[in-house]
């Protein structure tokens, strides 16, 4: 069964208190820099360096890759780097992200992907719809011999996950977030149904399949890795292995972002 929901730009609604960035520039990316990256900016700021426009609609809109269709070729190829800023931070801003408590880094990612999806309409011209459709996705679960996870002693400022080709690193990290990273290697939604609801330090080391990993759909940090020896172990089989954790396939609804309308953005 597939339902579509037409998003309206809140930005036309009188009224509303959107969150936009006040000064942005996009600019065509150096075709020589490696990897891609974005990062949070104090004050509520953003860089992306080196991102497609299909990257950053993942980004804005909180989905994977595969959740995104239509659009011109130029979308997933061409690629920008975009420094965004607003004209004052908000009264909840933390300026030392490590200072910053898990409500407030929701509520500051929330405000900057609301302030990029602004930004795409304004600059890219994008019009996208939501739809959501039954599609197979993958349950995290606790393998039958329980988990094998060391919970973070202390969560200071490095939180999050480090991705190199067949190797994930988490520090301080919830399985929620894990599950997303997962949701890019698999090439389906993953959904924590572990019930842990803890931060845990862990490395993931896998020998992914031939052609383009979750390094080419990621953020990464531009490095590139060889790939690992042949022979080692699946995703499914080093989870269970090394972090006591399964896969499981089930259906779900999964929501797909389609693509009505884009163009590249104006020179700055």
């Amino acid at each position: 069964m597939l339902r579509r929901t037409s998003l309206i730009l809140l930005l036309t609604c009188p009224g509303f208190a959107q969150f936009t960035f006040e000064v942005a520039s996009i600019k065509p990316a150096n075709p020589d820099t490696p990897g891609s990256s974005i990062q949070f900016m104090p004050g509520g700021g953003l860089r992306m360096t080196n991102v497609s426009l299909r990257g950053m609609i993942t980004f804005a809109y909180d989905v994977r890759d595969f959740q995104v269709s239509g659009g011109a070729g130029w979308v997933g190829t061409e690629r920008f780097d975009v420094m965004a800023r607003p004209e004052h931070a908000s009264a909840e801003a933390v300026e030392d992200p490590a200072k910053m408590t898990d409500q407030q880094r929701r509520t500051n990612r929330d405000q900057i992907t609301e302030r990029l999806r602004a930004l795409l309409a304004d600059r890219f011209q994008l019009v996208v719809h939501k739809e959501t459709k039954e599609e197979p996705i993958y349950a995290l679960l606790v393998s039958k011999n329980g988990a094998k996870l060391k919970e973070a002693k202390a969560v200071g400022s490095r939180q999050g996950m480090s991705m190199n080709r067949g190797r994930l690193e988490g520090f301080a990290a919830p399985l929620e977030m894990l599950g997303q990273t997962l949701s890019n290697v698999t090439g389906r939604p993953v959904i924590d149904k572990t019930g842990l609801a803890g931060k845990y330090d862990f490395i993931l080391e896998w020998t992914p399949d031939a052609g383009p990993d979750a390094r080419a759909q990621g953020f990464g940090d531009g490095v590139t890795e060889p790939a690992p020896a042949p022979g080692g172990p699946t995703i499914f089989t080093a989870l269970q292995e090394q972090l006591g954790l399964k896969l499981e396939a089930q259906k779900g609804p999964v929501q797909l972002i389609v693509i009505d309308r884009a163009e590249k953005p104006s020179e700055n």
